[in-house]
C-alpha cells in the first residue's frame, strides 16, 4: 500500500494547518537534526501512534524508510489522512525550510557502524597484506558480522557502539 507524498512546501502548509508531523527515524538521528515541531516516534514503536482526527505526515531522512513501510504507517495512522514527506528531512532542508541541529549529539549509530566496520576491514586487509596473512581474519570476522546483522536484524557492533561513552547521553 502506498501513501500519497507531499512536497516539503505542501507538508509545511499541512503542518501549519494542524497536521501532525511524525519523524520515524531513530532517537539518535532525531536528536542530532530534526524538523521543528516534529514528534519522534521511531518505526519500531509506530504502532503506539495516538489516534486523532488530524492528518499525519510521516518523514524519515530521505523518504526511503517511509516509502518502504507505507503499509505499516497507513495502519498506524488509523482512519485519519496520512502522507509521506517526499524526500524526507533531506528534501525539507534542501527546500530551504528550517531544521534544528544539535551537533553535540553523536552521529547516528548506523553511520558509526559503517565507519567502524569499514575501518576494521581496511585495517585487516592492510595488515594482512603488509604484516601477516592472519590479519585477513579481522576483515572476514567483520564481514561475517555484517552478514549476520543483515540476515537477522541484530547488529552486535551497533549494540557495542551504543554503550560507548560518547553515545551514553543520546536519547534512546
Amino acid at each position: 500500500m502506498t501513501l500519497a507524498t507531499l512536497s516539503p512546501a505542501d507538508a509545511r502548509d499541512m503542518v501549519a494547518a494542524g497536521a501532525r508531523l511524525i519523524d520515524i527515524r531513530g532517537a539518535d538521528e532525531h536528536a542530532r537534526e530534526r524538523i521543528p515541531g516534529a514528534a519522534n516516534l521511531p518505526l519500531d514503536r509506530i504502532d503506539t501512534l495516538p489516534h486523532d482526527a488530524r492528518p499525519v505526515v510521516f518523514h524519515c531522512k530521505s523518504g526511503m524508510r517511509t516509502a518502504g513501510n507505507a503499509a505499516r504507517l497507513r495502519a498506524a495512522a488509523g482512519d485519519c489522512q496520512a502522507y509521506i514527506l517526499d524526500g524526507g528531512i533531506d528534501a525539507w532542508r534542501n527546500a530551504g525550510l528550517p531544521t534544528a541541529s544539535d551537533r553535540s549529539h553523536p552521529i547516528e549509530i548506523m553511520r558509526q557502524v559503517q565507519i567502524t566496520a569499514g575501518a576494521l576491514v581496511l585495517i585487516g586487509a592492510l595488515l594482512g597484506l603488509f604484516v601477516a596473512p592472519g590479519f585477513f581474519g579481522l576483515s572476514m570476522f567483520v564481514g561475517a558480522g555484517l552478514m549476520v546483522a543483515g540476515v537477522t536484524g541484530w547488529c552486535g557492533m551497533a549494540n557495542l557502539l551504543r554503550i560507548m561513552p560518547w553515545n551514553r547521553n543520546t536519547a534512546s
